[in-house]
């Protein structure tokens, strides 16, 4: 085992852009030093294997990446207040407290009511001159819509979340006093709501939260708050940017999309392939060694940066056979788009089921859906974390 050198120039690719491109730029190293657009030295870490141990290993923390002393771009600078900047025992105890929402038999419960969303978007947008932007349709409205109704949050104020979202997850250019006023009014934002639950109690998880924080002090008022503030931006931003990736990759497999639509019963199965295949781009959170660390076949030093490459462990073709090929009907469950360990996404299972219920009521209900543009017009938003499209124009029906 030895430390290694020579770091590389890296800038994450957009959706759609070859993984395969990543071991040309490390050399096929599977853990490799690099330099960020921002400027940051950080290592990367590649491959399936390679990649699930590091975010198991809690020798590579979230808590010291988000510590003083270390670079807090964009959505870091909003995970440093979050349950997202924690490791146990914190990061357990504040989990606890919100995972009883998010158990499957809770999330199957939640089905109809998402399937009726699904529905109400689907009818308006049945009513919409052609083309129409699923974005703003749709793919956005439906988780933020969820997750409002889950939160006891307003569902009216969306596009105030989503502005303050956008801010948060940034780009590499994004100005930090851009982000801390967007924060500062997301949480004035919760502050003042969390008043009015306490006034007016209602069955939804902020007034659970309040209870905890009220009652029996569990977490304190800044952590109910951020606990608050994390779920509405985690609750809706991922999923609603895995819908329009996905149906990207579809309409450029036409010949998937009329399996699932001559069998709907494998429309969970290809929500995990497509989970395993679309690459929400940008890069994941950093983590810090406590110490040494051995990871694929070099020694990482104590206090450095580390970010796994997603990506490249869904494409491992050890683990997944001809990786690189779209197939809705491969078994795809082992994929870590959702990673793995503490950090595991805890609205995993939320996600899962909302995106079965988009594509089966946009499968279902709209044939011939399509793109309306050239895919090459299609306009993505250069955030750290996730580049998001700023648009989905689509047609259906008879061309």
């Amino acid at each position: 085992m030895s430390f290694e050198s020579s770091p590389v120039k890296f800038t994450p690719a957009l959706p759609g852009q070859p993984v395969a491109e990543i071991a040309t730029v490390s050399g096929d190293r599977p853990v490799f030093r690099a330099e960020l657009p921002d400027g940051r030295m950080v290592w990367l870490v590649s491959g399936y294997e390679n990649v699930r141990q590091m975010i198991i290993d809690q020798r590579f923390s979230r808590a010291l990446a988000v510590s003083p002393g270390y670079a807090q771009p964009g959505f870091e600078m909003f995970a440093a207040g979050s349950i997202m900047g924690l490791d146990p025992p914190e990061h357990t105890r504040l989990r606890k407290l919100v995972a009883s929402a998010f158990t499957a038999r809770r999330v199957e419960a939640l089905r109809p009511r998402v399937a009726g969303i699904v529905g109400e978007l689907i009818d308006a947008l049945a009513g919409q001159p052609q083309p129409a932007d699923l974005v703003a349709g749709f793919s956005l409205p439906l988780p933020a819509q969820v997750i409002c109704e889950m939160l006891g949050v307003p569902a009216g104020d969306l596009e105030r979340f989503h502005a303050w979202s956008d801010a948060v997850m940034g780009d590499w250019q994004r100005d930090a006093d851009v982000i801390m006023t967007a924060l500062a009014e997301l949480y004035g934002y919760f502050g003042a709501l969390i008043e009015t639950k306490r006034a007016r109690p209602a069955d939804d998880l902020m007034s659970a939260l309040i209870a905890a924080r009220d009652d029996v002090d569990r977490l304190s008022e800044h952590e109910l708050t951020a606990m608050c503030c994390t779920l509405l931006i985690g609750g809706h931003e991922t999923t609603a940017n895995q819908i329009n990736l996905s149906l990207l990759l579809l309409f450029d497999h036409p010949g998937q999309v009329a399996m699932l639509r001559a069998d709907p019963g494998l429309i969970p199965g290809a929500v995990e392939e497509l989970l395993r295949y679309a690459r929400l781009g940008g890069l994941a959170p950093a983590r810090v060694t406590t110490e040494d660390v051995q990871l694929g076949g070099v020694v990482i030093p104590a206090g450095e940066q580390v970010i796994p490459l997603f990506g490249t462990a869904n494409r491992d073709p050890s683990v997944f056979a001809d990786p690189d090929r779209l197939d809705v009907t491969r078994d795809a469950a082992r994929h870590l788009s959702f990673g793995a360990g503490v950090h595991h996404c805890l609205g995993a299972q939320l996600a899962r089921m909302e995106l079965q219920e988009a594509f089966r009521g946009l499968i279902g209900r709209l044939p011939g859906l399509r793109l309306a543009v050239p895919a090459s017009d299609l306009e993505f938003k250069p955030g750290m974390a996730i580049h998001s499209l700023r648009e989905l124009p689509v047609r259906w029906g008879e061309p």
